[in-house]
């Protein structure tokens, strides 16, 4: 632990060291770069200062019990040794939480991908129920939502929606969201109240840029369409709607909520970029033999991972085995206890593992 701390102190100290001169100044993306990953090191780096000054006082105060004679300096300095101790596991504790390898995606933007499953008209509305939740949980926690496409239901569901949520470690709070959330609920379609199982799949991509992975256009086949709405009622009277084949991997794109073609065609183009990373980061850490087990799911959209249970108004995430109620705050954004209760556990195995 104390080697991994000496090598980001050193790294913190040299970045501070390289803002200070005036080539980097004078260059906005080195300078960008450099400030973020400053920002990234800060915490580990205060936390790095406050365990070397505890160590010291530690030192310090066992050289005055071993060496003084005054039996009342000498007690102080037991009493305070004490409490240095104490603050000392629990700075270790911290650390030890801190220096976890880091997730490279989490200071990404996020694509997410809601889509109605088994359940009808009721999966489709219960997709726009967790499509609300997300929406209100970005406003709560200083995040940008942008819808990117949609397909609407006669009655207000969504048989899939598609949208980006930006701001400061967008996919870090959200990655443990992708799988597959269940509903049992008497439907609103249903006039017999007779509760019913329905179900809609989430997954949470890690926004791709253009230097994360290389597409070539020649793998492209790009289709344009006339945009529709529910139950195929003409939205916009031009070919603004862009479907985007990659050949290659048979991932199929389409975007038709912006009247512009072009913002149509830079929106799929988003989504597909994502996707292919998301495939690839799945390719590469199967061949590295990493083990699921050894962490919270945050990708396989085919996991049952949440039970969203309406009449005993019980929120169940299979995962953890962790049971909340009042579903109404849950759906009204307040996913903080889910996100933290999810958050630990892995952290847990993680530092299980090592």
């Amino acid at each position: 632990m104390l080697e991994k701390l000496a090598k980001l102190e050193k790294e913190y100290q040299d970045i501070a060291d390289q803002l200070n001169r005036p080539e980097i100044s004078s260059d906005p993306q080195k300078l960008k770069e450099l400030s973020q990953r400053q920002a990234a090191l800060e915490d580990i780096n205060n936390l790095g200062k406050k365990y070397h000054e505890i160590i010291q006082g530690i030192q310090e105060d066992k050289k005055i019990i071993s060496s003084e004679n005054d039996n009342d300096l000498i007690a102080m300095a037991e009493e305070e040794l004490t409490g240095l101790q104490a603050q000392k596991r629990e700075l270790e504790d911290k650390l030890q939480v801190t220096l976890l390898p880091q997730d490279p995606n989490d200071d990404k933007n996020v694509i997410m991908e809601i889509r109605a499953g088994v359940g009808g008209e009721e999966a489709a509305l219960f997709a726009a129920n967790l499509y609300r939740m997300y929406s209100r949980y970005a406003e709560q926690n200083r995040l940008h939502l942008e819808l990117i496409n949609s397909s609407r239901t006669g009655i207000g569901g969504f048989k899939e929606i598609i949208f980006a949520v930006k701001g400061e470690n967008a996919y870090k709070q959200l990655k443990y969201e992708s799988g597959v959330h269940r509903v049992q609920r008497v439907p609103e379609t249903e006039k017999s109240g007779r509760i019913h199982t329905s179900a809609a799949t989430v997954a949470v991509l890690p926004e791709a840029k253009d230097v994360d992975i290389e597409i070539d256009p020649k793998d492209l086949e790009i289709d344009t369409f006339r945009s529709s709405g529910p139950g195929g009622q003409s939205v916009n009277t031009t070919d603004s709607a862009i479907r985007i084949t990659h050949k290659p991997s048979g991932v199929v794109v389409s975007c038709q909520d912006e009247k512009s073609q072009h913002k149509n065609r830079d929106k799929a183009m988003k989504v597909l970029r994502s996707r292919l990373l998301f495939e690839e980061q799945e390719r590469q850490r199967k061949e590295r033999g990493d083990a699921r087990n050894t962490q919270v799911g945050t990708g396989d959209r085919s996991e049952k991972i949440r039970t969203y249970n309406f009449p005993q108004d019980r929120i169940t995430d299979h995962r953890i085995k962790f049971s909340v109620k009042n579903i109404s705050e849950v759906l009204d954004g307040n996913l903080a206890i889910l996100i933290g209760k999810l958050t630990a556990e892995d952290q847990q195995r993680k530092l299980s593992q090592n």
